[in-house]
Order: C-alpha cells, then sequence, then structure tokens
C-alpha cells in the first residue's frame, strides 16, 4: 500500500479513519478439529497441566521464559494464582481434541484494543503437545480469534537467541521485523529481543495457508503432512526494512 503525501508533501501512513479501537478478549472457548482451548480458570485440572509438563523431565524448555521449571505442584499453583490468571496476559489451556487432560499454555499478551495490537506469548507445550497438528492449531485460533476481535497487527517476539522459538514464528507465518539489543534482563542475564509479526491485510492469504494445511486431507494414515506450513506461508512472509 502507497502512503499518501500531506499538504506539505510530506509522506505520511494510510488513513484508518474507518477504524476503531476494538475489545478485549473475550475467554470464549476457541475449538478447531485437532484441538480446544479454554480460558485458563482455577477449576481446571491444574495439577493435571503440572504433571503434563514435568513427566517428561522438560525443564530445557523453560530455558526462555521469564520462570519456571517448577519443582512441585505447589511452587507452580502460585505462579498460577500470582501471574496466570490476570487480564493481561489472558491465558488459554490448551487441549487435544481426544484429551480432556490439558497439554499446554499460551496467552494473548501486551493487549493494547487502542492501537489494535496484540501478542501471542508465555507459550509453553508440554512434551505430549509438540510436534502434533493441535500445537500448531492452537496458534492458528488465537491468531484468527485476534483478527476477528478487530486487531490489525498480531505479534510473536522472543529471546534473539530461542533458534526454535524464531523457526516456529516464521513457520507460522510472522514476519521478522528485527532485534530490540538488551531489551530485558531475565533470570539473570541479558534477552535480546527479536521481533516477528503479522498483519491484518496479511491474514486472508495466511488463514487460507492454515487452512489448507490442517485439513485432514493434509495428513496420512500415520499423522504425517502432506504439503509443510512453511511452503504455504512463506509467500506471505514480508521483507522489512
Amino acid at each position: 500500500m502507497k502512503n499518501p503525501t500531506n499538504k506539505w508533501k510530506q509522506t505520511v501512513g494510510f488513513s484508518v479513519e474507518t477504524w476503531s479501537p476494538v475489545g478485549l478478549p473475550d475467554g470464549e472457548p476457541l475449538n478447531g478439529y485437532f484441538s480446544r482451548m479454554e480460558r485458563l480458570r482455577k477449576d481446571h485440572p491444574l495439577e493435571e497441566l503440572f504433571h503434563a509438563f514435568t513427566r517428561s523431565q522438560d525443564e530445557e524448555r523453560w530455558t526462555y521464559l521469564p520462570y519456571g521449571p517448577f519443582k512441585n505442584f505447589p511452587s507452580f499453583e502460585t505462579w498460577i494464582n500470582e501471574f496466570a490468571l490476570s487480564e493481561d496476559p489472558f491465558f488459554y489451556l490448551i487441549f487435544s481434541s481426544d484429551s480432556r487432560e490439558p497439554l499446554g499454555l499460551s496467552s494473548y499478551t501486551r493487549i493494547d484494543p487502542e492501537n489494535g495490537v496484540i501478542e501471542v506469548g508465555h507459550i509453553h507445550f508440554s512434551k505430549g503437545l509438540q510436534k502434533h497438528a493441535a500445537a500448531t492449531e492452537a496458534m492458528f485460533l488465537m491468531m484468527k480469534h485476534a483478527f476477528e476481535l478487530g486487531y490489525r497487527r498480531y505479534e510473536w517476539k522472543c529471546d534473539a537467541l530461542n533458534a526454535p522459538s524464531r523457526r516456529a514464528a516464521v513457520r507460522l507465518g510472522f514476519s521478522y521485523e528485527g532485534v530490540f539489543r538488551q531489551a530485558t534482563v531475565y533470570k539473570e542475564r541479558n534477552r535480546d529481543t527479536a521481533w516477528y509479526a503479522t498483519i491484518d491485510q496479511e491474514w486472508p492469504e495466511l488463514k487460507k495457508a492454515f487452512e489448507a494445511w490442517l485439513d485432514p486431507a493434509n495428513f496420512d494414515e500415520a499423522g504425517t503432512q502432506k504439503t509443510s506450513l512453511s511452503s504455504l506461508t512463506a509467500p506471505i512472509l514480508k521483507s522489512i526494512g
């Protein structure tokens, strides 16, 4: 989209006069073919979630999060009560469609309805969810819900040294926008933050890519994908800068 010029012949941003601030996430369940997501509540089976996170000795999967790993359920429950039941971050539990046991967490965070910007973050998949179609579909369901609410920009940020997260962002159709050096401090170490995002103008094509990948016909009897999501999202990615 070409930016217009004002009466002084200065280039300015395109008009958004028909857009208005949006609402906050409403906490409605998000349902897909492979997964379902529910707003995190105190009455959810939190002990089952804790065991899903710890039964496979997954301590290394907490490295790039500002909390965890949790050594026992009471410490995990305290973290849930003091942090994860807030309005921002706004947490969901992730279930696979064939399980009543929660297998992961994800949230909306840095929610900015005035500017239509929202971030997905605090993602933690148990080993039972990793590399499962349900994990990808959960990310799609959250993205879809955000754009349907009217958000203009959907962000993904991570430690610049977190290679798996950076690969996931690109696979999911987030365009790389750069690194904020020495952005934060966590776990007594520096974090350079890599920024990725997708916007509402890209969403229609990105939605088609997800729907094509999530189509059950895209998986053989063993559950192996026929067409990769990366190949479907690659044409949508933008070079920024």
